[in-house]
């Protein structure tokens, strides 16, 4: 990390001290509030514990902050909030259909998710997109309703030894509504400035009383956006017939209840759930018209669909035992599954064989269930010679994690099968399931009055993969009652998901194909694939917290992430050696495809890797009288991730080439910076922030010349930071009624465009791998907002 860069954050630090805001959230009355004062449930198993005593950071993100961002879901919303969250600019295909969280420069699988503290399931759709998020399977955040959520929790440390697995980069806790009376309901509707992708998300969230203290809390959306096309001239046809470059359309549904009730003076029973329904539709590439001119005589673009159910439940008791035990049994259920299929497609092998071929194909299904079950105990012990209560914690947890891969229709995997996504064969179906077993001990408490020190140890087993041991150590000093400081020193683990170490797709593009095999398949055998082990983390940590003024808080906390044996796409084969793999799989091509165009790959852990970066918040409100008062805003983070040393598969190939390792190291902003402020008067306010996205250096493949396709031979693109500026305007109609209007990237800033003989087929623009601003540019909005 050069240090020039720690220099200049700490600079502009001390260049904006009267600008900071992030975490100062101005209540109805118009009196501040700070969410630093916030008792978390996140990072800590201290009862009371408040955000701004934290041992390890973490961020406290409201509702109204969300709702501030104009976003109709929240992973974007918690894009333009936390500059350790940024997102790929374009996704097709699968991964388009998918909304994971990454921090800290690291992979979404390496984020845990909790819904009110519990783990959430994960996705059962692998992003299959070239880039830094290739061959990932986070949490789909945006199948929980943004209605619903009252906060969002975000540790941004290492947490295995607290949580378990994929809590490498940090933690996501979601908070749901607990209100037992009132409620909302709104409608947001927007474009981009290029006049497509339109928009339209609708909410409701309302309380209700369950007995005399028991409560239940009801949230539903509906949201549909229109597709969205930023391509360029198709190469082949001299127009725009080729309209795959863009965001695909898409129409989700959810639900979710939260509930307590209490069954006894020291026991309460509590529960849960969400369920969303998600229909989408994605472009594949245009054929031209001598594909199947008997069939598609004016050619055809095939779309691939999916209709995805994802539901998760939780149900539990807490209660006290004998006034010093605080106890909690509960159980969570979670499954998401896509049913794939393609429409507007044909089966050309099946056409030359037969003189017919369908249009419309079932593809297959993914699915992906968790069920984990956990008993937690605490109390406070008092102990001599300590200066507060020891508090001790303790549980266990055993989960089932299941992974399944269903067949398609014969017609689409029979001979070259269906064009552009071949179906998945009886020979490829997959159901796996595997046990954990954990258990934990944590232990913390003030050593001396200043000083407090937190201590986390656990045990993990997988029937799969084996056992491991996580432990993790945090200690904060308060030097007085304007500075703090604090450090952690954890271990950290991540088992590779089922769906890593099982997955298979076969795409094939116009004149191309890709295949993804599964590392104990025959292709993955003779490819020189190993079976996937955990990756294993080590975490360093070091910061402070300044409180110099009343209204003024600032933290900072620089911090090293070391990752063995990171799980990663590797293993790329292409021509003659791939067209074979595949052939021995079962896979059949469609005739007359140069064996250059054809590559394979599978996991791996292929790489060791080291990140380190720098987080910096800050908060100021100030109060102008008259002129209303301003909630001013900083957030930087900055991040670089090197490759310490690449592995070799079982052929003595490295796992790695210069492309794959770019997209570690390079594809995700070197920085992220957040400026905003918030201004309120009376009925009106404004919200004004601008985000700038650090540097990003490619490595794009071509498609044209005499390195066409080439595995080894790359361009290497510099992309420069650029600055995505939001700004919303709402009134408050009367108490009830309130209104906004609002832009997102205002100067419709885009990426960079790459070379032409880097673009397949001339379409694609931008490189859609990088991180940071998206391809779709400026987008307006209006919202409607009605409390009850």
């Amino acid at each position: 990390m050069p240090t020039k860069n720690v220099y200049w954050a700490v600079g502009l630090a001390a260049a904006l001290e009267p600008t900071f805001a992030m975490a100062q959230q101005l209540t109805a009355d118009g009196a501040s509030a700070n969410v630093l004062d916030s008792v978390i449930v996140t990072g800590t198993r201290d009862a009371g514990q408040k955000a701004r005593d934290s041992l390890s950071p973490v961020a406290v993100v409201t509702a109204q902050q969300l709702a501030s961002t104009g976003q109709t879901n929240l992973r974007s919303a918690l894009e333009q909030l936390s500059p350790s969250v940024v997102l790929q600019g374009f996704t097709s295909d699968l991964a388009g259909l998918v909304d994971t969280i990454k921090m800290r420069g690291l992979g979404p699988d390496q984020t845990l998710v909790l819904v009110n503290g519990k783990r959430r399931h994960t996705t059962a759709t692998i992003n299959n997109n070239a880039g830094p998020n290739q061959g990932s399977t986070g949490v789909d955040i945006n199948t929980i309703p943004v209605s619903a959520i009252d906060h969002v929790e975000i540790l941004k440390d290492g947490a295995s030894a607290q949580y378990g697995s994929d809590a490498i980069a940090g933690v996501v806790n979601i908070i749901l509504k607990s209100a037992d009376h009132g409620g909302s309901a709104s409608s947001t509707n927007g474009a981009y400035f290029a006049g497509d992708g339109f928009t339209t998300n609708d909410s409701v969230n309302s309380g209700f009383k369950l007995g005399d203290s028991g409560f239940l809390n009801l949230s539903a959306e509906f949201q549909h956006q229109d597709r969205t096309d930023r391509g360029a001239v198709d190469d082949r046809t001299g127009d725009h017939s080729n309209k795959i470059f863009g965001s695909p359309e898409a129409t989700r549904q959810v639900l979710s209840f939260n509930s307590r009730l209490p069954v006894s003076d020291s026991t309460d029973a509590y529960a849960f759930g969400t369920y969303g329904n998600r229909k989408a539709k994605s472009l594949q590439n245009y054929r031209i018209s001598s594909r199947l001119p008997e069939v598609y005589p004016d050619g055809f673009s095939p779309k691939e669909t999916t209709d995805e159910d994802d539901y998760g439940v939780t149900v539990g008791l807490e209660g006290t035992l004998a006034d010093v035990w605080d106890w909690d049994l509960s159980s969570t259920y979670g499954r998401d599954r896509s049913n794939l299929d393609l429409r507007n497609s044909a089966n050309l092998g099946l056409y030359a064989d037969t003189g017919s071929t369908p249009k419309n194909f079932k593809l297959g299904q993914y699915w992906d269930t968790q069920w984990t079950n956990n008993v937690d105990i605490r109390r406070a012990l008092d102990v001599p010679l300590l200066a507060s209560p020891l508090n001790l914690a303790f549980g266990v947890e055993q989960r089932r994690e299941g992974y399944g891969i269903g067949a398609g229709d014969a017609a689409s995997y029979y001979d070259s099968g269906s064009d552009a996504y071949q179906g998945i064969s009886p020979a490829n179906k997959v159901d796996v399931h595997r046990d954990v077993q954990a258990a934990y001990l944590d232990l913390s408490a003030n050593l001396v009055p200043k000083l407090k020190v937190d201590l986390a140890g656990r045990y993990e087993h997988y029937s799969d993969v084996g056992s491991t041991v996580t432990g993790k150590v945090a200690a904060r000093y308060q030097v007085n009652d304007q500075l703090a400081l604090r450090s952690t020193v954890s271990s950290g683990f991540r088992a590779p998901s089922l769906a890593q170490e099982n997955y298979t797709s076969i795409g094939v593009g116009p004149d191309s194909a890709s295949g993804q095999v599964a590392v104990n398949s025959t292709a993955g055998k003779l490819l020189g694939a190993s079976s996937l082990k955990p990756e294993k983390s080590t975490n360093f940590s070091i910061g402070a917290v300044f409180n110099p003024l009343p209204n003024l808080d600032i933290s900072l906390d620089a911090y090293q992430i070391t990752i063995d044996k990171r799980i990663v796409e590797g293993g790329t084969y292409s021509g003659a050696t791939a067209l074979s793999a595949l052939t021995q799989q079962g896979v059949t091509l469609p005739a007359g495809l140069d064996p250059s165009a054809v590559s394979v790959q599978y996991f791996s852990n292929g790489a060791d890797t080291r990140t380190r970066g720098l987080d910096l918040t800050g908060s100021y409100h100030s109060d102008y009288g008259p002129f209303g008062h301003v909630d001013w805003s900083l957030g930087y983070n900055l991040t670089h991730t090197k490759v310490l040393s690449v592995g070799d598969d079982l052929n003595g190939n490295p796992l790695l080439n210069a492309q794959t390792k770019a997209y570690l190291t390079s594809y995700t902003p070197r920085d992220k910076l957040i400026l905003g402020a918030k201004w309120k008067k009376e009925s009106w306010n404004v919200d004004l922030s601008a985000i700038r996205y650090g540097s990003t250096t490619s490595m794009l493949g071509y498609y044209s010349g005499a390195n066409a396709y080439s595995t080894s031979v790359f361009k290497r693109v510099r992309n420069q930071p650029l600055i995505a500026t939001n700004l919303a305007v709402g009134y408050q109609l009367s108490s009830a009624w309130k209104v906004t209007v609002g832009g997102e990237n205002i100067f419709d800033v885009r990426p960079k465009h790459i070379p032409r003989e880097n673009a397949y087929q001339g379409v694609q623009q931008y490189d859609g791998g990088i991180s940071g601003i998206g391809i779709n540019g400026g987008y307006y909005y209006t919202q409607i907002a009605y409390n009850f």
